[in-house]
């Protein structure tokens, strides 16, 4: 691809995995949007919805393991679409690298947020008279975000081992939610309840607070393109990073739909419920008791933790990748790697920087988690969209890798673009009513400061100096620049 190597390549084609099967997180993901799938459609939307997003959000991993085993780079989105443009290849990276960006940058920032949300909830179950306030939620996310910061600087076995670990957290997790979601009650819903429908988002049509429900499983289907930017890691890459997104995708479709129906069919008092600061926790409460409740509370709040760690690593290999080819502020330091765990430690400190920043606003707004999470979706799934859309545009002069869709990869391609696009617009739409200070959606307002910034930094200064990805020299020149 033109560069040195800098970074050893360790992750096996597990540890790829295991890396977006993480950062997707279906148990993070699904108690973490619970709540507004039951206002916005109920459990008609909630499964069904899971299952139709689900097959979507494949095509989108299908098309982007195809271009990743094209360009099995760190620069991942970016890099691509500087590859894939035929013209005008400078500004394509930079606006893909600057999505993709903030996108990570923001998912870092919601989980830690989620889960500091999480923890509080745990200890006020434990100790009633705390009091969950903003400033409690900020230093929270601040220690989580310094912890995910120290793994991240040691080396990436380490990482590696924490993700699988992960894996089994999830998936163990899961299988002990579902079942004591099963079993424990002493009554469940009917089976025709999955066509319960539910609009209360204020809304007077139907059809639209029911697609506001779809956004349960797009929030949840995100980064699964840390695959992609562990790419220059990963041993036989071409093949094990677009498997691995694929992996991912597919196992926390089939996982997530099995606890969908487990909280669905588990929900007593649905107008209560719906209406709770964190209505899968009180399904809990509810089905379960307090005791088993607690209990499974920490199942989620681990889920949460190992899902920004996740990010964290995907996150700062995209900042190490961009800066190498001199596209942030002072990139010869964020593309440094330290000599002794080979890292790049002052990208991972950068991540965890941006991301306290973004969390900050959180001590006086009530509303800074959906404005996190609106950068983190629509940042991220518009980046996904440049390469894939500019692979189609390229037709035929698209040169696949070992791992690729065939004739299939226009048709595939094209229900991707279609569904990110209107995602998206889902994603920027109102999503409650009446719209005031804390229902208002914030997400149009993050995406066009984002690209105010990026566009008048472009034309300012960077279209002259970037001209998309760096080639080192020749193979045989770089080859001699390896330093590992």
């Amino acid at each position: 691809m033109g560069y040195p190597r800098k970074l050893t390549r360790r992750f096996r084609a597990f540890d790829n995995f295991a890396i977006s099967f993480t950062i997707i997180n279906i148990i993070s993901g699904i108690f973490s949007s619970f709540g507004h799938g039951m206002n916005a459609g109920g459990p008609l939307v909630l499964v069904f919805g899971w299952i139709g997003v689900s097959l979507m959000v494949l095509t989108i991993g299908a098309s982007m393991g195809e271009i990743a085993s094209a360009y099995p780079t760190s620069g991942a989105l970016y890099f691509s679409a500087g590859k894939l443009a035929k013209s005008h290849k400078g500004a394509w990276s930079w606006y893909t690298g600057w999505l993709n960006f903030v996108g990570q940058v923001g998912g870092t920032a919601a989980t830690g947020y989620a889960a500091a949300t999480f923890i509080q909830a745990f200890v006020a179950m434990q100790w009633p008279s705390y009091e969950v306030t903003g400033e409690h939620t900020v230093f929270i996310t601040a220690v989580i975000l310094l912890l995910q910061g120290l793994a991240n600087t040691y080396t990436v076995q380490l990482v590696a081992l924490l993700n699988r670990i992960s894996v089994w957290w999830l998936l163990i997790g899961m299988v002990v939610i579902v079942a004591a979601l099963t079993v424990v009650p002493d009554q469940h819903q009917s089976a025709s309840f999955v066509t319960h429908f539910a609009n209360n988002t204020g809304f007077t049509s139907a059809l639209y607070g029911g697609m506001l429900g779809l956004l349960v499983t797009s929030w949840t289907f995100t980064g699964f393109d840390g695959s992609f930017h562990m790419s220059e890691e990963t041993v036989q890459a071409t093949v094990n990073a677009p498997r691995g997104i694929m992996r991912a995708i597919g196992y926390s479709a089939i996982t997530g739909l099995a606890l969908m129906l487990a909280l669905v069919f588990s929900i007593r008092d649905y107008d209560k419920e719906a209406a709770a600061d964190a209505p899968p926790v009180q399904i809990l409460i509810d089905s379960l008791g307090m005791g088993i409740a607690k209990l499974l509370l920490l199942i989620v709040i681990g889920a949460m933790l190992f899902c920004g760690l996740a990010n964290m690593t995907s996150n700062t290999r995209q900042i190490f990748a961009f800066s190498r080819d001199g596209a942030m502020p002072g990139s010869r330091w964020w593309h440094s790697v330290s000599p002794r765990t080979r890292t790049p430690v002052k990208a991972v400190w950068l991540a965890a920087a941006c991301s306290l920043i973004l969390v900050i606003p959180g001590w006086w707004s009530e509303t800074a988690f959906t404005a996190i999470v609106s950068v983190n979706v629509v940042g991220l799934f518009l980046a996904y969209a440049v390469p894939i859309y500019l692979r189609l545009r390229l037709g035929n002069e698209f040169q696949p890798g070992p791992w690729h869709l065939g004739r299939w990869g226009r048709p595939i391609g094209i229900i991707a673009v279609v569904w990110i696009v209107l995602s998206n617009v889902l994603f920027m739409l109102p999503h409650a009513s009446p719209i005031t200070v804390t229902t208002f959606n914030y997400a149009p307002i993050a995406l066009a400061v984002v690209l105010i910034i990026a566009t008048v930094w472009w034309f300012a200064t960077a279209r002259r100096r970037f001209q998309g990805p760096v080639s080192y020299g020749r193979p045989d020149e770089v080859a001699a620049m390896d330093l590992i």
